[in-house]
């Protein structure tokens, strides 16, 4: 059994999450909350959402605040965070969780599909970067953790517009990082490997695809949502002060 660190800087510190309420998101939720941080979350998906909510109050810690939102309306999703900023105060820990790994194949792509699919899995997390800015510069500093994928590294098919949307969170997040570094504002990125969610479970864990992934990874166990949550506790806290301009792979050793 794993006995997880503590970070006591975390602490009533207002922590943002895009994608929230499931998979990934919902555990990065349930951990920043277990650290007694003051979290607000948004996603697209409200009963999944208000159970998470339930669900972390019910063990005695603080709830997060959980405000629907579809993330390709940047005008709603800079609308939540001025709230957050509202109800908790500034916001000093950004998690640009949200995406989604929909297959599609080349030939059936339209101009229209694929700024769709840069709208789902990139271009979020630009605009909530630039919404927390001001929060973070006054407060002396502050930490953006944006979320990539192997899936480009290892140049896995039949989703080019979600690996090249990927493949650009490494860019922005260097970018992001060389610009806000004088304002003591550290910019990282996690790339998880394939992370069993209930999601990729139902969907694309195949008996076959299991046994890939155990001949392919170092480690040789499946990977759990908590097991990238408990690396975004570290980025998020001052633990990780000198730490930033880094895309840190977390996927068993398979890249």
């Amino acid at each position: 059994m794993i006995r997880s660190a503590s970070y006591p800087s975390l602490e009533a510190r207002v922590a943002f999450v895009t994608g929230g309420g499931s998979g990934i998101g919902a555990s990065i939720v349930e951990h920043l909350c277990a650290q007694r941080a003051r979290v607000a979350f948004v996603d697209i998906e409200r009963t999944a959402s208000e159970a998470l909510v339930k669900t972390i109050e019910g063990r005695g810690h603080p709830a997060p605040s959980f405000i629907p939102c579809d993330l390709r309306d940047i005008a709603t999703l800079q609308s939540a965070i001025a709230e957050v900023r509202s109800r908790l105060g500034p916001i000093r820990v950004l998690v640009n969780n949200a995406a989604h790994d929909e297959r599609h194949s080349i030939e059936r792509v339209t101009p229209e599909y694929w700024d769709d699919r840069f709208a789902v899995n990139l271009r979020h997390q630009f605009f909530a970067a630039q919404a927390v800015v001001p929060d973070m510069a006054a407060a002396g500093g502050g930490s953006i953790i944006n979320f990539g994928s192997t899936s480009w590294l290892v140049a896995q098919g039949g989703m080019p517009a979600y690996l090249s949307a990927k493949a650009g969170v490494a860019g922005l997040t260097r970018a992001l990082a060389r610009d806000l570094g004088p304002m003591n504002i550290r910019v990282n990125s996690i790339v998880p490997g394939w992370i069993m969610t209930e999601r990729q479970v139902r969907l694309w864990l195949t008996p076959e695809g299991e046994q890939e992934l155990l001949r392919r990874q170092c480690l040789k166990r499946k990977l759990l949502p908590e097991d990238i949550a408990r690396v975004v506790l570290f980025f998020a806290a001052d633990d990780s002060s000198a730490c930033t301009n880094q895309s840190y792979i977390v996927d068993g050793g398979w890249v």
